[in-house]
């Protein structure tokens, strides 16, 4: 070890082993503090730049990942961020996302911040949402009886993805009300039965008319402008085209029938896919499976499990398992 490394360490030491010790209340107070920020400091860049934690909240994506899964996320590979949210407490920060190893592609389970519900230009709240990306910019989806088509190709269902064992007529009972819910609205799609849908890109140039601007409206909103559908405005300026900003993707629950995704609140932006999950690193339920409570409707969903029986019933078998 040279001469000079080893002096700096010996003299390091020194002022280490020197430090005088907090000794009143308020010292003590302080010293946890900075500890306190250095940690979340250290957590915050991390969780940006390389890796993250995420907790499945729902059974969306059934079985390829299972709701209260712990799952640790690469956020390395689709573009590096400056912290994107203070950890513990959800604020969001403003951010800025370095340029991708590599774009998402079709088949690649994903981790992005959701975009809001389909009339919403934002989210309530910051979250993060776990999908499979079905499609990318310039591909042409749609399904047909509960088959994925994409640039007429079957994308088949994952190994691990779930369906319903309906016939068609029992399909298209169940899915009839979804017609007012889907995305874009007034199309009338249902889950089931959707598109064909282009995935825009950026430069795609969209023409717009008194019969469509009502599709398009919150998704140029969501791209920054303001419009004024009943005069046909965008920004105050009369329009008869749009020109696409960014690039999108478009993603669904492998639970096929049991997902609130894409075909319900749109396009997600390319550039709000954060990350890939790795693997699974705790897994626990959060609802039962054989108790369920009545709903002020009259309809029924699982009980809540508390903490304590979550911890009863931790899935063992599934920790470690890589995602696909």
């Amino acid at each position: 070890m040279p001469r000079a490394l080893a002096t700096r360490m010996a003299a390091r030491r020194e002022r280490k082993a020197n430090q005088r010790k907090p000794e009143t209340f308020i010292e003590h107070v302080w010293s946890w503090i900075k500890t306190i920020v250095w940690a979340l400091t250290v957590v915050t860049i991390i969780n940006g730049l390389a890796l993250a934690s995420f907790v499945v909240p729902t059974g969306s994506m059934e079985s390829t990942v299972l709701a209260g899964e712990f799952l640790f996320v690469n956020k390395a590979i689709y573009g590096p961020s400056t912290p994107q949210i203070i950890p513990f407490i959800n604020l969001a920060l403003p951010f800025y996302k370095l340029p991708p190893i590599i774009k998402p592609e079709q088949g690649d389970v994903i981790v992005f911040i959701f975009p809001g519900n389909r009339d919403q230009a934002e989210p309530d709240n910051f979250e993060y949402y776990l999908k499979r990306c079905v499609a990318v910019a310039g591909d042409v989806l749609e399904i047909k009886g509960g088959r994925v088509f994409v640039n007429n190709k079957e994308f088949p269902l994952p190994k691990t993805g779930q369906f319903y064992q309906l016939t068609p007529e029992e399909r298209a009972a169940q899915y009839e009300s979804e017609r007012y819910r889907t995305f874009p609205p007034g199309k009338g799609w249902t889950r089931d039965n959707y598109g064909p849908l282009r995935i825009p890109g950026e430069g795609d140039n969209i023409l717009l008319s008194r019969d469509n601007i009502h599709e398009w409206a919150t998704f140029i909103r969501r791209e920054g402008h303001s419009v004024n559908e009943d005069r046909l405005l965008i920004d105050g300026k009369p329009v008869s085209s749009y020109t696409v900003a960014r690039d999108y993707v478009f993603g669904m629950g492998d639970n096929r029938d049991n997902s609130l995704d894409s075909r319900f609140w749109g396009f997600i932006p390319e550039e709000d896919v954060v990350g890939t999950p790795i693997m699974v690193y705790w897994s626990m339920p959060v609802t039962s499976n054989r108790e369920y409570v009545r709903l002020s409707d009259g309809s029924y969903e699982p009980k809540p499990l508390t903490l304590f029986e979550r911890i009863k019933a931790v899935r063992w078998s599934r920790i470690g398992t890589f995602i696909h």
